[in-house]
Parts: C-alpha cells; structure tokens; sequence
C-alpha cells in the first residue's frame, strides 16, 4: 500500500519550493536599482545627517525624473497620536507657496458666491455640487464651506473623508469669510496632520524651486510644528526630519541645524 503521509509532505515540499523561489526573484526584482537610483544614492553619504540648508539644495541634485517633481518634508515626532492631548494637528503659509495648481471648491450661500469667485475659487456652489459629490465627483484639492451649511455638508462625510477633503475648521476650510481662505489656499496655505505613526508629510514646492525657496518652505513648516508642541509630550519632540523628492532617496536633516525648534 502507499503511504499518503509520504506523497503529502513530498507535495507540501514541493509547494514551498516554489513559494521560497517566487519570493527569491520578487527580492532580486525589488533589490535591483536603476542607474539614475545608484547615481542619486552616491551622492548620499551613508550614515550622515545634512543641514536643513545643504539638504534643500542636495534634493534638487538627486532628482533625476523628467518631470517636476514635488518635494516633500516627513518628521517623526516624539508624540502618541492615539491620546487626544498629544494630536498634532495645524496650519502654515508656505512663502513660496506649493507650486501646485491647486483646485477649490466652496460650498456658500448665493450671497457669498461672488467672493469666493473673485477669490479665484474654481467651483462655487452648493446643492448642485453637493449632489455632484454624492454621485461620486471629487476632482478637486480643497473645499472650503460655510458654518451655516456645515448640516449640509456634514452627510458628505463618509466620501470626503476618506480622501481628506472634509472641511474642518481646525484647518480653516469653514469659515464664514470664504474669499480669505480660497486667497490663501491659493497663496501656499497648507494644513497636515500627525498619522497613526507619529508622522507628519506634506509637499513643500517642486524640484524647479531655488534651493532658497525649498528650505525657507521647510523651514516654516518645522517652526509650525515646534509652536505646536502638544503639553503632554514628552521627552525628544522632533524625532527625524526627511526631506525628499518624487521618486528620489530620502535626505536625513539634522535637527539642531534649523533655527527655532
């Protein structure tokens, strides 16, 4: 008679074989760097932090994607996102702005319709725009609405939710001063929220902007941060600081290097 318990485990052998040799080749694909990758990593010193500033201007150097890319800034910070004392959350003005063409919806009355529109918002509206949304549009960047009409808005939550475009006016996107808020989102006002991690991201500019342009971005968003600083946080607050570009390695910063945090 055969033995089953045999021809099982050669079976079950056999299939591990094949997984580990899927997985072996999955690896050499993932490890296997391009030219341009090998190029951008030398020009990285191993084990070295940079000054906000060299860092600023190293991004650039390291970019080699044909298109603008944007450049972005991560910061681990010392905080624990799940107690509500120690959420970060907040505002800054970029002074060179994004470098993005950013596109605002305002959900307003019919009187403050015109303001927003001479503010430069790029749709203006409200139930025509609120049924747009519940059939599935959302092809903007920011909306920014009214308190008056929060009732309204506030069914949209579980589609703008998700796409972190539910207004909120700890970001001042509801406010009843609607042109304000479009100028200055059109101006480089972005607003970022500590993650699950302990991670802030956001897009500072493009790789086109001066090496000037690119710290000074970074640098009010870091100052932001620092100002900040949850009471109940303890210990080391800024705890790595990254900058880097669509697509490019990151840059490690050096805290001690940037001014006032």
């Amino acid at each position: 008679m055969y033995d089953f318990r045999f021809f099982n485990l050669i079976s079950h052998i056999s299939y591990l074989k094949s997984k580990l040799l899927i997985y072996t080749n999955q690896f050499k694909t993932v490890a296997r760097l391009t030219k341009n990758q090998k190029l951008a990593l030398s020009k990285i010193e191993a084990n070295k932090s940079y000054s906000l500033q060299d860092a600023s201007s190293l991004v650039k150097d390291i970019t080699t994607t044909k298109f603008d890319s944007s450049v972005d800034i991560d910061v681990r910070l010392g905080v624990d996102p799940r107690k509500a004392n120690q959420m970060v959350r907040g505002i800054a003005t970029l002074p060179h702005g994004t470098g993005k063409t950013v596109r605002v919806l305002v959900l307003c009355t019919p009187d403050k319709e015109q303001e927003a529109k001479d503010a430069g918002a790029d749709y203006v509206g409200l139930d025509d725009y609120i049924a747009k949304i519940e059939g599935g549009w959302t092809d903007v960047d920011i909306i920014i609405t009214m308190p008056s009409v929060m009732a309204k808005v506030g069914r949209l939550g579980r589609i703008l939710g998700p796409r972190n475009l539910m207004p909120n006016p700890k970001s001042g996107t509801v406010t009843a001063e609607v042109g304000k808020a479009v100028t200055e989102v059109k101006a480089g006002k972005i607003d970022f929220k500590v993650d699950k991690t302990g991670i802030i991201h956001a897009s500072i500019g493009k790789v086109s902007f001066t090496a000037d342009k690119i710290y000074d971005n970074a640098l009010e968003v870091l100052q932001t941060l620092s100002k900040l600083k949850p009471s109940a946080a303890k210990g080391t607050y800024f705890k790595s600081i990254h900058l880097s570009s669509t697509m490019s390695p990151g840059i490690e910063v050096e805290t001690k290097t940037v001014a006032g945090i």
